[in-house]
């Protein structure tokens, strides 16, 4: 089992108005256990569609995964092109339709039953993992040492289908390599100095070891993974490796274990017992919303507020009206001010402010898109910063500046 095909099945995603996440969590979590995803195709719920694309896909992995197209009705396409492809039929499997009726009679829904019923019919030499967050069951079949599994496409109901199902059948099946990542995050760097600078580690890599570099606002990710028998041997040779590396990049480095910035900010606040709230104007909770996307938040993030509205500046965070009409709202000195009223309403060590335009229209004071000015502030000490990035979308930007105005504050507390 080398190689997998994802296949995406729904016209709402080729569309637009769906995005497609079950195809990066699913190439995730095969990746974790050795699998490597080497196509993925989207396509529309149509039968022949759907049996062609299956046909390319056994042509190209060993392991195809589809998600979508399975619903409740006789139309089901999604389960006939199955039936069609695998020269199979459809009949009614009574272990799914129990396990069907006791889903719906534990959330009262019983009525419906038998509106529901064709979701218990499946192609006959299909092998059933039950879905117990949904109606649909994830459906395997095997053709020439092959497999495929054809699972809803509600991410809720894929994510435990593949996590407690899919992913430990497979590794119990074909003893699969375990699989060892470690990320090293690096800043103030560019990403081609940085692969200039560490070329003579990475050539001199084990051949059970690969290095990706994986960019993330300025921030880069440098990922390596290694496979092999056994899993602590190999968590002690990336070790080795790890600690090879550390030293040509010492003074850029922010994190070797964690992965995402808030993450390393969290480890950072819960080690030094430090508080943070947050002032949000351009950004739109977007610094909130990561912040508090970690578990145990809660023991430093003490709160923060959208001050979207100028006068809320002004009547919440104590912003002089004064400095609002000499420097404008989107201004260096409206977000020192921000931060610094924040500091003292949350009463935290640390506070974080953003002001600025995130588009597509010029902001009051007429500053163009794109411009933004944050405030760190780390008790009595505050670093002020602009960013202009007329390039990005509206929702591109509020990420880009929250994923910044972390990753400087981290890189503020390492050297404090």
């Amino acid at each position: 089992m080398e190689k997998a095909v994802l296949i995406s099945i729904g016209d709402e995603i080729l569309s637009g108005n769906t995005v497609d996440t079950n195809s990066n969590f699913i190439a995730s979590e095969l990746k974790n256990i050795g699998i490597k995803v080497s196509q993925i195709f989207t396509i529309s719920d149509e039968i022949e569609t759907i049996k062609n694309t299956l046909s390319d896909a056994f042509e190209l992995g060993d392991l195809i995964i589809t998600t979508g197209g399975l619903g409740p009705t006789r139309d089901d396409k999604t389960k006939k092109a199955l039936a069609e492809f695998f020269n199979d039929e459809i009949a009614l499997d009574e272990t799914t339709f129990n396990h069907l009726k006791t889903y719906m009679e534990k959330r009262g829904r019983l009525e419906i039953l038998e509106r529901n019923k064709e979701q218990a019919f499946v192609p006959t030499q299909s092998v059933v993992f039950q879905n117990h967050f949904g109606t649909a069951p994830c459906m395997m079949m095997e053709q020439n040492g092959k497999i495929s599994f054809s699972l809803p496409g509600v991410p809720y109901e894929v994510k435990p289908l593949i996590k407690d199902q899919i992913v430990p059948y497979l590794q119990e099946k074909y003893s699969l390599n375990y699989i060892h990542t470690r990320i090293v995050s690096v800043v103030g760097i560019p990403e081609s100095i940085l692969a200039d600078t560490i070329e003579d580690w990475e050539l001199a890599l084990p051949e059970n070891m690969a290095l990706s570099y994986l960019p993330v606002g300025t921030r880069v990710k440098l990922r390596l993974t290694a496979s092999g028998d056994h899993e602590e041997i190999l968590k002690q040779e990336t070790e080795v490796e790890i600690q090879k590396l550390l030293p040509l990049i010492k003074n850029n480095v922010i994190a070797i274990s964690e992965d995402k910035i808030e993450q390393i900010l969290a480890e950072i606040l819960t080690e030094r017992n430090l508080s943070i709230s947050t002032a949000e104007s351009c950004t739109g909770g977007e610094l909130a919303k990561m912040i508090t996307s970690v578990s145990g938040s809660s023991k430093y993030y003490l709160g923060g507020m959208v001050a979207y509205a100028t006068e809320k500046k002004i009547k919440i965070l104590n912003v002089s009206p004064e400095t609002v009409n000499q420097f404008t709202v989107v201004s260096e000195q409206v977000a020192q001010e921000m931060a610094k009223g924040c500091q003292q309403l949350f009463e935290t060590n640390i506070s974080l402010s953003t002001t600025g335009v995130a588009g597509p229209g010029k902001g009051e004071d007429g500053k163009d898109v794109g411009t933004v000015f944050y405030t760190i502030r780390i008790d009595d000490r505050e670093v002020t910063s602009k960013l202009y990035m007329p390039h990005l979308d509206r929702l591109d930007f509020m990420n880009f500046v929250s994923q910044k105005v972390i990753q400087d504050l981290v890189g503020l507390l390492i050297n404090i």
